[in-house]
Parts: structure tokens; C-alpha cells; sequence
């Protein structure tokens, strides 16, 4: 069976231009072109925009996709196996916050009552499973099983006080971080009023602090390009600069 882009686009529930624009970029080529110059897409086409959609669905970069697809090793069938496992735990997640919603209707409703952390339950356990998604791999071949597990139990165990003062020390590192690199030197008081704030924030998460481990997590921050783009989303370099103050500051020597 072949498709022109209209009705192969018609098929997927997604726009003709989004195709021309999948073809511009190179993640989707059509099978070939006609007589009459339209774009033919086949069933390996087919096959392969079924991956990409099921890619973004679970939000991965296009230009993640592409680097995915074009692997000579990607195997298409496990692929779809785990892309069945992701999206049940996406249902999960969904299911968590509908009925976290429900609940806190409920309790407006004066039906039941809800505690504070009953009401960010559902918010919990989707930053887990993101933040699972992303570096799960990496944390536990760093840090292991158990460790990662107790973090979570930790965040997991948050009231709500402690989830508004999380929330307001990530954006006080931020700050601090961008002032101190002002700077340029991660020994100055401004770095390490940093680095003592980034201190703080982790033991909102890590169930035990380690000099070492502090560092360790610095060197991801700079070497992992997921953590990297995090730091360095204003200004190119705040990863690196973040890095060597905690490096001063837990006496790490490379």
C-alpha cells in the first residue's frame, strides 16, 4: 500500500506539513517521487513514522529520534516493547494526577478530607519517573540500586513546607550560580555561597552527603550533555564554573 503525504498525514492524525517538514529535516524521506512530482511514502515510511510519533509522544527530541532511527543496530520490535513499557507508566502517572484531582475535589467539595501531602502526591511521582527516564541509568551505575531508591523514598516522604523550600533553594542556586560566575572565580565567597546552596538543595534528595559524591554528581554536570543544557540553558559555561566551585569546596582534586 502507498500514501501521498494528504492521505498518509490523514492516516496518522497529523498535518501534511508536518511530513514536508519530517522530509526537510531528513527523519522521513518518502518511498520516492512521482510522475507528477507528490511525495509516495510506502510501508517501511509508514513503519518509521509510527516510531517517530511514538518517540514524541513520550516527548523525545526530533533530533534525538533521528539519531535513534539512524543507528544501524535499532531494532524496531523492541523498540515498540519498550515504547508499550514507557507509555503504561505514562498511563500510571495520568492515572495518579486524575485521581489526585479528583480527590482534591472531593475535599473542596467539604467529602473528604486530604492532607498536604496527599496534594502533591501526583507531582511526586511524575518528577521521579522524569527524572527516571532521563538519568535513571547513569545515577544507578554511579551511585547504585539502594541509593537511588532511598532518594526517592526521601522525596516521596516530602510535607509540603519542604517542597516549597526545595523548589525556592533550586532557584536560589541558579541565582547565586549566575552572580558568583560574574566572577570568574569558583574559589571567591560568591562560588562557595553557592555550592553550600547546592549542598543544601541535595540533602532534600540524598539520603546521606559525601564529599565525594557531591563532586562525583559536579563531573556529570559538566561531562552529561542532559545536565549540562540544564546549567548552561542561560549562559554557556555555568556547568563547568558550578563543577569547579563545588570542586573547591568539597576539596576535590582531579
Amino acid at each position: 500500500m502507498e500514501y501521498t503525504v494528504q492521505k498518509l498525514a490523514e492516516m496518522a492524525g497529523i498535518t501534511a506539513r508536518t511530513l514536508r517538514y519530517y522530509d526537510e529535516i531528513g527523519i522521513l524521506k518518502p518511498a520516492r517521487m512521482n510522475s507528477s512530482g507528490y511525495r509516495i511514502y510506502g510501508l517501511a515510511e509508514v513503519d518509521r513514522l509510527q516510531q517517530i510519533l511514538f518517540y514524541r509522544e513520550l516527548d523525545v527530541s526530533l533530533e534525538q529520534i533521528q539519531e535513534i532511527l539512524s543507528d544501524p543496530h535499532f531494532n524496531g520490535a523492541k523498540a515498540l516493547i519498550e515504547h508499550r513499557k514507557k507509555l503504561l507508566e505514562k498511563r500510571k502517572q495520568l492515572d495518579l494526577l486524575i485521581s489526585n484531582v479528583e480527590k482534591s475535589i472531593s475535599a473542596g467539595e467539604g467529602r473528604i478530607t486530604m492532607s498536604d501531602q496527599e496534594k502533591f502526591e501526583g507531582f511526586k511521582q511524575s518528577m521521579i519517573d522524569e527524572n527516571e527516564a532521563k538519568y535513571g541509568k547513569e545515577i544507578r551505575q554511579k551511585y547504585g540500586e539502594e541509593t537511588v531508591k532511598r532518594s526517592n523514598e526521601k522525596f516521596e516522604n516530602m510535607t509540603k513546607e519542604q517542597y516549597e523550600e526545595v523548589a525556592k533553594l533550586e532557584q536560589e542556586v541558579k541565582t547565586a550560580l549566575a552572580e558568583a560566575f560574574k566572577k570568574g572565580d569558583p574559589s571567591s565567597a560568591a562560588a562557595q555561597k553557592t555550592a553550600e546552596l547546592h549542598k543544601q538543595w541535595l540533602m532534600y534528595y540524598w539520603a546521606d552527603y559525601s564529599s565525594e559524591a557531591h563532586a562525583g554528581l559536579a563531573d556529570m554536570y559538566a561531562e552529561d550533555d542532559r545536565f549540562k543544557a540544564y546549567y548552561d540553558e542561560k549562559e554557556p559555561g555555568l556547568a563547568e564554573f558550578l563543577r569547579d566551585a563545588i570542586y573547591v569546596y568539597t576539596g576535590y582534586k582531579k
